[in-house]
């Protein structure tokens, strides 16, 4: 677009997106909304929106990632001072890379209108998430080029995120099933290639349908894949995900803002205390809290050892979904000294829900030095040896050299982020770029690599295990002193001392605890790098005990989506080679 090209100067020169874009298509079609996301919020009319998205698309140093887009039921919502007037919004979460900066944009929808044109033209990524907000909040997207369920079975009924949709199973009939219902399961699960655009036959020969799952592909979890074949050439395919769906953003409505932590935990299950870091740091921005330096550095050496617990695992199923059996055992043994330590500390091993809004559960125990230590003292060697053995391996590289490579154009239009962004020479890792809980007072580098193929994924996770034990030692050699939690009444019940002394500290004591806190009205957002991408919460509080909608963003879900541009033309063997690769698990896919 020449017109943005020409009012919009480079990048990080202080300029006003919102200005820019009120130049462009003007002031009355654009609504800015105050939150504490910390990004530029702006509400746009319907009719503006795709030109707005290819406005922000196309600008020097460009808004050329949608990192996400999903949808709000305002109907139950009390406070909306100042916002248009909206019975759903939908929103699209823009981020560029060459600014380090992030805008949202929101669009106002009528009850009786929920219709809004598809931008998979504009960001092909939004296909799935267009599904996704179609599937649970019944908005139309016209235009999309397949508009059907993506999470829910093709025959479900109603819109599980709207706020009149029951969210407990108590709220429901007893289920039953009966011959008839089951067929006609069964039936809506078939795969019928023309719904597609794909075509049984080319001239003589026919194609050959296989259905790749739904089980296990290594230990990812229940995923479907089927794939349109002509001998072992990939023609197309199409990727089934949902199997692991179970309603955390729904759950979420139900739970104080304490309890809901242990559900977090079960987003990324390999991931542990890394689920429940942004959503804690999203609350904290809602609450206003400050947490003490020795929290900060408790939770990124806990955070770091879930990256060492979660590489490890992707190693050692990588390598196994290549055909090498050993690696796995050897990669599980060290795991378990990593829950070692983890056990030791937090008292659980996959899902401890250690942190806490304001801080974590309680403080480091006694010798916990010496535990993490023995850890950082093992490792190095086993890193070299899984190089030596494994990555260095002729047939191994034969297997993943330049196969399913992909650019840093490509990985940004399909929402890639993380090492697989990193893997294709992209210097972009949250702990640099936008340091949180601490992150900016660490020395450590961030691995990169240049062909963005099998071998490179599997590389450069070796590489971030190397730094993340750096990180570990620095949290060894320089914890703070202080306390483990932050002195602040919203979420930080009163020492029970003091409730022994003083009624009006007993009374808020029991309130905390049995309701859990009021937090202000208002939206925040929090990214974190986690072990797979980019996860982040986005919150939004009415003044309630719970939230009234939290938005999870996980990583994987965009990674899986680009596997059909990815692969077609490719062969059967690669792309188990790519799934890989990957480093994704199909509860953080789903929720």
């Amino acid at each position: 677009m020449d017109e943005a090209t020409t009012v919009t100067p480079p990048a990080n020169t202080g300029y006003d997106i919102y200005s820019a874009l009120a130049q462009r298509f003007g002031d009355e079609h654009f609504v800015r909304q105050d939150t504490r996301t910390g990004m530029p919020v702006v509400w746009v009319t319907a009719e503006r929106l795709i030109g707005s998205l290819q406005f922000l698309r196309d600008m020097s140093a460009p808004f050329n990632l949608l990192f996400d887009l999903s949808a709000v039921d305002e109907r139950l919502r009390n406070n909306r001072q100042g916002l248009p007037a909206s019975d759903f919004t939908v929103f699209y979460q823009l981020m560029s890379i060459d600014r380090n900066a992030d805008i949202m944009l929101k669009v106002a929808l009528d009850k009786d209108s929920l219709r809004l044109p598809s931008c998979v033209s504009v960001f092909p990524c939004a296909n799935w998430y267009e599904r996704e907000v179609w599937d649970m909040f019944g908005v139309e997207f016209t235009g999309h080029p397949h508009l059907t369920r993506i999470l829910m079975p093709p025959n479900w009924s109603g819109h599980p995120l709207r706020r009149d949709y029951p969210a407990r199973a108590t709220e429901f009939d007893p289920y039953t099933m009966t011959l008839e219902s089951q067929q006609a399961d069964q039936e809506a699960l078939k795969f019928e290639p023309e719904d597609w655009g794909m075509e049984r036959e080319r001239g003589e020969s026919e194609f050959m349908f296989l259905n790749l799952g739904p089980n296990h592909p290594s230990a990812h979890g229940a995923f479907r894949i089927v794939l349109q074949l002509d001998g072992e050439e990939i023609i197309d395919c199409v990727p089934d995900i949902g199997y692991h769906h179970r309603g955390a953003e729904k759950m979420a409505e139900r739970q104080s803002w304490h309890s809901f932590i242990p559900y977090t935990d079960r987003i990324d299950y390999t991931g542990g205390v890394m689920n429940n870091l942004p959503y804690i740091l999203a609350v904290e921005k809602l609450a206003g809290i400050q947490v003490p330096a020795r929290v900060e550095t408790i939770r990124v050496m806990m955070a770091e050892m879930f990256r060492i617990s979660s590489h490890l695992l992707f190693l050692g199923t990588y390598l196994q979904d290549l055909g090498a059996m050993t690696p796995v055992f050897f990669t599980f043994t060290d795991r378990q000294k990593a829950y070692e330590v983890i056990e030791g500390i937090t008292g659980f091993r996959m899902h401890p829900a250690w942190f806490r809004i304001g801080g974590v559960m309680q403080d480091l125990p006694t010798g916990w030095e010496k535990l993490v230590q023995g850890f950082l003292d093992w490792m190095p060697k086993r890193l070299r040896e899984y190089e030596r053995t494994m990555m260095e391996n002729t047939i191994f590289l034969e297997r993943t050299r330049n196969v399913a490579p992909f650019n840093t154009r490509e990985a940004i239009e399909w929402g890639v982020t993380g090492p697989n962004l990193r893997a294709t020479g992209c210097n972009f890792d949250l702990r640099k770029q936008r340091p949180y809980s601490g992150y900016d007072n660490f020395e450590f580098e961030v691995p990169l690599a240049a062909n963005g193929d099998v071998f490179d994924r599997g590389q450069i996770r070796i590489e971030e295990m190397r730094q993340s034990l750096r990180i570990i030692q620095q949290c060894v050699n320089n914890m703070p002193a202080g306390d483990y939690k932050a002195d602040h009444p919203l979420t930080t019940p009163p020492p029970r001392e003091r409730m022994l002394q003083h009624i009006e500290t007993l009374i808020t004591h029991f309130l905390q605890v049995s309701w859990g806190p009021v937090l202000p009205p208002n939206e925040s957002m929090q990214m974190v790098e986690a072990t797979k991408g980019i996860n982040s919460y986005y919150l939004t509080s009415d003044g309630n005990t719970m939230s009234y909608r939290t938005r999870i963003r996980t990583p994987s879900f965009p990674h899986l989506q680009q596997i059909p541009a990815l692969m077609r033309g490719g062969f059967v063997p690669d792309l188990i080679a790519h799934l890989g690769s990957i480093d994704f698990v199909m509860a953080d896919v789903d929720r």
